[in-house]
């Protein structure tokens, strides 16, 4: 064997080449315990009722689905992907590892959210701004159309938006990630403020300095709030609701002006601009 060959075989992977990208996204990115307890908190509040079956479009590795159904023995889950690849992942990282009581509430299917068919469900989610890939006013229409037909006679869909100034801008967020050895970055590539059309990407950096480059890539249109409350009462809803989440002075730095989110979400009608936010909207059929 060359000593190049031989370097080769015994260089140590970095923790780059290591990380696995769909764990890097949930430890990051989501905080399904959370969703599921703002649903429910919902439902019970504009329902007077729990909400036992859920879908979830977009779903990707199905956290979601799994923590919903780890919510409530009665609970029953459906995830849509296109990628099915990813619901792969999805079944045997986190489906099955959670016990065959939650597994066989569960169920994953490859298939289109336009044309999807499951139903009727107390509960249709698309989180992490996932809708946002329809860049059309007819395709996001076709969308809420079918998850209106899906939905139970009470049923509520929930959405997660961004805005701000800043997402009006090409701009990088740098953010460590509590207990673990990488940081997580989030790059707006690029806005055209002519169709609102957003380019980000998802890097990880690591500790040895290896990283993780565009990991996740997303193609979307910014929508504004007052465009999804046309479209979904144009679709049949009958009202929607905005909450906004509260900020606070930051108890580390009380001499900062910066405002912590606080993790608590209000209805709100009017609400002053700011540089980033993230909203929940809820459908309410």
């Amino acid at each position: 064997m060359s000593v190049v060959a031989d370097k080769v075989r015994k260089r140590k992977k970095t923790q780059a080449e290591q990380a696995d990208r769909h764990v890097l996204y949930q430890k990051s990115v989501q905080s399904a315990d959370v969703e599921v307890a703002f649903f429910v908190d919902r439902f019970r509040e504009l329902r007077a009722a729990d909400p036992l079956t859920m879908r979830e479009d977009f779903c990707g590795t199905a956290l979601l689905c799994v923590e919903w159904c780890k919510s409530d023995p009665r609970r029953t889950a459906i995830g849509v992907d296109l990628c099915q690849d990813t619901l792969d992942w999805g079944l045997k990282n986190n489906v099955l590892p959670a016990g065959n009581d939650v597994s066989r509430r569960i169920s994953l299917c490859n298939e289109n959210v336009l044309t999807v068919k499951p139903g009727p469900q107390d509960v249709i989610c698309a989180m992490n701004f996932s809708f946002c890939c329809f860049k059309t006013r007819q395709e996001l229409l076709t969308y809420f159309k079918n998850v209106y037909a899906g939905l139970s006679e009470q049923g509520l869909l929930f959405l997660d938006l961004l805005g701000g100034t800043a997402t009006m801008d090409v701009v990088e967020d740098v953010r460590d990630v509590e207990d673990e050895d990488f940081v997580y970055i989030w790059d707006q590539s690029s806005f055209n403020p002519i169709d609102h059309h957003l380019q980000c990407h998802i890097h990880f950096e690591f500790s040895d300095g290896s990283r993780m480059e565009q990991a996740f890539t997303y193609d979307w249109r910014l929508w504004t709030i007052p465009e999804i409350r046309e479209l979904l009462l144009e679709a049949g809803f009958s009202d929607m609701k905005v909450y906004w989440e509260e900020f606070a002075e930051n108890e580390n730095d009380p001499d900062s002006d910066y405002l912590v989110g606080t993790g608590e979400y209000q209805p709100v009608t009017a609400i002053e601009q700011q540089e980033s936010w993230l909203a929940y909207i809820v459908g309410i059929k």
